[in-house]
């Protein structure tokens, strides 16, 4: 006799209730494991340096046929408390919304696919594994969250053949876009060297203020590509240029400045890295200064060619929402970064309309499409 089906904006209303402000668990995975111990999955805290994680799986390690989720139960800070309207772990719902931080990104998303998982294993349990591999930090750095789940399944036998991360695709209505890969991010710090002075006797000292606008221009004004087949044009933006000198009698011997770089697949970190490194050389030799740069490249550029995935997901979401997705690359990172070393990954979620915002509030009746659509994916998979 089949189950009572799992109501997805009820657990998402419950996982809204937890605070789980990066780093902080906040109740979030604990109530996901008592909900899938509860149905037949096999769990696991995979917890690394403070961070909580949460391993997931139903069937047997090693099936030929797995299917994973990936997804986080962290939270962005609320902001100015006073601002929001609602309890930001109130998980009220008023206007056919579900209001409170997380809701958009991405509790239900989690809610969502956990709900499907369950569901399809209780009342059509299928030839094959489904696993959940659910952070605590994917907000944060990053550091300790999906990449300790990959690397705990890597050293326990794990693996999923495919995986589904559920982030909020959709720009403005359900089922409009799956993204299929992802830029790269890359962060550099410069420091710029000189002689301090005084303004009136430039000539002794060395200023490193021209320089550095000299170095930001031509590495802001460089075209670095004109995108590719499935990229958009990548880009560099200067995001802030510091001396902290408050005064105007003195030439300062320091300048700082900081670009990001959000890079397609004509590009990788090291190549970027080089490419900054000899710039800052040049201006360095031209203004006889000493110049210094820090880099972070917090993901590479990927992408997961259209085929047999994408396909899946694209004919389930079209099925549900009556609505052909398009194939996109756009936006910041995502966890997605990591599991595509391990197996193919696309996207797909809700609207993210909202996301880090005061006020962060979902449509009921998205939460409840979203489930259908994972549903449907986990069927037609597994046939």
């Amino acid at each position: 006799m089949p189950h009572d089906s799992v109501d997805p904006v009820e657990l998402t209303a419950d996982l809204v209730r937890c605070p789980s402000v990066t780093p902080e668990e906040g109740g979030a995975l604990a109530l996901l494991q008592e909900r899938l111990g509860a149905a037949g999955f096999e769990c696991t805290r995979v917890d690394r340096a403070g961070v909580a994680n949460l391993f997931a799986r139903w069937g047997d390690k090693g099936a030929a046929k797995t299917f994973g989720f990936n997804g986080h139960t962290d939270v962005v800070p609320l902001g100015d408390e006073t601002a929001w309207t609602m309890p930001p772990f109130g998980a009220e719902i008023k206007d056919g919304l579900l209001w409170g931080r997380g809701s958009t990104d991405m509790k239900s998303g989690v809610a969502a696919f956990v709900a499907a998982a369950i569901d399809l294993v209780r009342d059509n349990p299928p030839q094959g594994a489904i696993i959940l591999t659910i952070t605590g930090d994917e907000e944060g750095d990053a550091e300790h969250g999906t990449t300790a789940l990959l690397d705990w399944m890597a050293d326990n036998g794990e693996a999923m053949n495919v995986c589904l991360v559920g982030e909020p695709t959709c720009p403005d209505k359900m089922g409009e876009m799956i993204k299929i890969g992802r830029r790269g991010s890359l962060s550099a710090w410069f420091t710029l060297t000189g002689v301090q002075g005084h303004s009136a006797y430039p000539h002794r000292a060395r200023n490193p203020l021209p320089a550095m606008a000299r170095l930001m221009d031509r590495l802001s004004s460089h075209e670095l590509d004109s995108g590719t087949d499935h990229f958009d044009p990548s880009t560099l933006a200067v995001v802030t240029i510091d001396t902290g000198n408050p005064t105007t009698n003195v030439i300062p011997a320091e300048c700082r400045a900081t670009v990001n770089v959000r890079f397609n697949d004509a590009h990788d970190g090291a190549s970027l890295i080089a490419w900054m490194q000899r710039e800052l050389d040049e201006v360095e030799a031209a203004f006889d200064l000493t110049g210094a740069m820090d880099v972070k490249v917090s993901g590479e550029s990927f992408l997961t060619p259209p085929g047999a995935l994408s396909d899946l997901v694209a004919a389930a979401v079209e099925a549900e929402t009556g609505v052909r997705p398009v194939l996109s690359t756009t936006g910041g990172t995502s966890d997605a970064r990591f599991v595509k070393d391990h197996c193919p990954v696309v996207e797909f979620g809700l609207v993210g309309q909202t996301m880090h915002q005061v006020d962060e509030r979902v449509a009921v009746d998205q939460i409840v499409q979203l489930k259908a659509i994972y549903s449907r994916i986990l069927h037609d998979y597994f046939g």
